[in-house]
């Protein structure tokens, strides 16, 4: 069993298992109906995305130095008990059921989705 991260709304890999979405907004012009079918996501978790503040800042970020300072407050973000819980359940799913978490983004070194990578190996997440 494992967790996979991906680009949300690329082909699904052969089991994958569930897909959620730890992205802000859902995807722009796309019918609720078809986010699964059209390999979106099929649970949508913003609980897991930055906010809308530090998307911004990320999205600024053109130096290594203000993605750091991104990273930096979107782990602080994650550190509050409702994202801190969730990461660990979803590091113990890893271990027992197969299933993704993605984010839009095209280069995951430059998305969230990198950081959350990190925070769910540190809590030993079986990642694949």
């Amino acid at each position: 069993m494992t967790l996979r991260i991906v680009r949300l709304g690329t082909p699904r890999l052969s089991g994958e298992g569930t897909r959620i979405g730890t992205v802000r907004r859902p995807p722009r012009g796309v019918r609720k109906e078809r986010f699964s079918a059209d390999d979106w996501f099929d649970l949508w978790y913003p609980e897991l995305s930055p906010s809308a503040e530090l998307v911004a800042k990320a999205q600024a970020a053109k130096t290594e130095r203000e993605w750091a300072a991104f990273v930096k407050a979107f782990r602080v973000e994650m550190n509050a008990p409702a994202p801190r819980h969730t990461l660990d359940l979803l590091a113990a799913l890893s271990r027992d059921a197969d299933f993704s978490i993605g984010c839009y983004c095209e280069d995951e070194s430059r998305c969230h989705r990198s950081v959350l990578r990190e925070l769910l190996a540190e809590r030993g997440a079986k990642i694949g």
